[in-house]
């Protein structure tokens, strides 16, 4: 179990307060933008092998929204789908996962193409644990820009690549009316997702790739960071963001509670795949330097898989869903 299911630390990033709001042009020359870094580059999905294209993303913040600034380098830069909540990854795009609240439960999903149309949704939980999918869901207020470095849809030349920049409103992850949310001193767990394809031309225009059967061939899946295996919709190893108000650099430390939840996942998934049985639930486990012993009650609709914390005292669950509770 603990070969297949041990998660490595996911990335982290710091974003970093600003007081002057970028013009969203999809073009980062503000002194805001210049202030701060990029991320690391996007590595493939499983962790594995290096991108033949290099993307980074960078961050700022304000009382009001998340800014998001991306730079996909692109030979060529194509784009076909135009209406609002279409399937965007059947283009080249670029894909923001966000877990407000680190519960691997309700959070959000947007994609964006080279002529930026957007697909925004919501989503109740993971796939694997029965997801509903809510695609009415739209992120109101929700401002972005694509810039192209060479010519859209022009396969007669060669581009250097495109960048979007995006104002995304803390008003969209509202739970309820009168929520204020303070990202001050907070973490998020994001990721980041590009997805490429090779293409065709087919009279002139930009297609994906098809094979002698007229399949289309699989997908680039390039993140921020690594999920170890092809799925996107795995919050439990997404990347964290750190918000802060400090000008100056900052270290983030991923909290030991959080170690705690990566092994109820290992668990979790351990059990829904009948890798281990109840009895083995209940093993000890070193995190961190200190034992852990998970605790495994079962429920007329399910079940519980529970630690008491070492490090906070706060007890951590997941469920039969996967969903995290901290009390």
């Amino acid at each position: 179990m603990s070969a297949q299911f041990s998660y490595k630390a996911p990335r982290t990033y710091i974003a970093k307060y600003t007081d002057v709001v970028p013009t969203i042009d999809g073009i980062a020359n503000e002194a805001s933008w210049e202030s701060v870094a990029f991320s690391d580059y996007f590595i493939d999905i499983e962790g594995l092998k290096q991108p033949k294209f290099k993307t980074q993303m960078k961050m700022l913040w304000d009382k009001d929204y998340i800014y998001i600034f991306a730079q996909l380098e692109e030979p060529h830069v194509w784009g076909t789908l135009k209406k609002r909540d279409t399937i965007i990854f059947h283009n080249n795009d670029f894909e923001i996962f966000i877990d407000p609240d680190g519960d691997a439960h309700n959070y959000y999903e947007f994609e964006f193409n080279t002529l930026n149309t957007l697909w925004d949704l919501f989503i109740t939980r993971p796939y694997r644990d029965g997801a509903i999918t809510i695609n009415d869901y739209n992120a109101t207020n929700i401002k972005s820009a694509v810039h192209v470095s060479g010519t859209l849809n022009d396969p007669s030349d060669v581009d250097k690549g495109w960048s979007i920049e995006i104002a995304m409103p803390l008003s969209a992850f509202k739970t309820s009316y009168f929520e204020n949310i303070n990202l001050s001193d907070t973490f998020w767990r994001i990721n980041f997702s590009r997805v490429n394809w090779d293409f065709q031309l087919d009279n002139g225009t930009y297609q994906r790739r098809t094979n002698e059967k007229g399949e289309h061939l699989p997908e680039y899946n390039w993140v921020w960071s690594p999920q170890g295996v092809v799925a996107m919709h795995q919050p439990e190893t997404w990347g964290y963001v750190y918000f802060t108000e400090e000008m100056e650099d900052q270290s983030f430390s991923i909290p030991e509670d959080e170690h705690i939840k990566w092994y109820l996942f290992e668990l979790h998934n351990a059990l829904k795949n009948k890798i281990i049985d109840i009895e083995k639930v209940g093993r000890q486990k070193e995190i961190l330097n200190k034992t852990i012993t998970p605790q495994f009650d079962s429920h007329k609709t399910g079940y519980n898989i529970w630690v008491e914390s070492p490090f906070t005292k706060k007890t951590i669950i997941i469920n039969q869903h996967g969903k995290i509770m901290v009390k």
